[in-house]
């Protein structure tokens, strides 16, 4: 959860006073489907834990990532996951190797574990890392685009099962990058759509679907997130638990020195 930066990951006096009256009753109406906007995230806020939700400053999750295609896994991986709001993370995968990916704002360090390399991050990566951001639905909820100039607005109701139809809110960054979220009628979040352009210069839709909400800490979270590409289910992310406000040094975002640091498990 889109415009054209990623949908591309994003407008006489008889004349003059027809365009004022036209200008005046646009920003009416946009004022009131914000605040329908507004109203929509307010509710799923407090769907999620309200105040306790607001304050999470820190996350750890643990679970495992699987890869589908064709509606079958072709392969998985145990994770650890670790966030320290707004932008900074750190996620180990092992499977047949262990293998990190770290990023602290716009830098990052990953360690491939089959060659047992360090090295930084390209552009690209740092990019997607960004645009990971910018789609999430904790930024959304916690107002971190807020400072970053995006514009939300009400969409309207979508269809989304028999008889059922989601609220949609669009959120569109300066940089034309746009998310759409949509929400049950409880408040509910249920997915994320948004996209981007790959390598090949194609436009690709994503999507994030929202399920088995799970409370822990008085926070209702999401512990499974399935991942559509182009419609087609491309990956599941199913968490086994999550911990919230948990001190978290920054050490463990630092770059080591060497590969050897990154052989040992992570604790916290």
């Amino acid at each position: 959860m889109i415009k054209n930066m990623k949908m591309k990951f994003l407008f006489s006096i008889f004349f003059t006073l027809f365009l004022c009256g036209f200008v005046f009753s646009q920003a009416f109406n946009q004022t009131k489907t914000d605040e329908k906007a507004e109203a929509i995230l307010k509710k799923a806020i407090e769907k999620l834990g309200g105040d306790k939700y607001l304050q999470v400053k820190s996350q750890i999750g643990r679970g495992r990532f699987s890869i589908l295609r064709d509606n079958v896994i072709v392969s998985f991986q145990s994770f650890v996951d670790v966030i320290v709001f707004p932008d900074k993370e750190r996620t180990e995968f092992k499977g047949s190797a262990k293998n990190v990916q770290t990023n602290v704002g716009k830098s990052g360090w990953i360690f491939d574990g089959d060659a047992e390399v360090v090295k930084e991050q390209d552009k690209a990566q740092i990019e997607g890392f960004e645009r990971g951001i910018n789609a999430s639905l904790d930024n959304l909820l916690r107002g971190g685009w807020r400072n970053d100039g995006a514009v939300l607005s009400y969409v309207g109701k979508r269809q989304a099962s028999l008889g059922k139809r989601n609220d949609v809110v669009k959120l569109v960054y300066t940089n034309g990058f746009a998310v759409e979220f949509e929400f049950t009628d409880d408040g509910t979040p249920a997915k994320s759509i948004f996209k981007r352009t790959n390598a090949d210069n194609e436009e690709i839709t994503e999507e994030d679907r929202y399920a088995q909400f799970v409370e822990v800490q008085g926070i209702k979270t999401p512990f499974i997130i399935d991942r559509f590409t182009n419609k087609a289910q491309s990956s599941r992310i199913n968490y086994d638990s999550v911990e919230f406000n948990k001190a978290i040094p920054d050490s463990i975002f630092a770059k080591p020195k060497s590969a050897k640091e990154l052989k040992k498990d992570l604790k916290l």
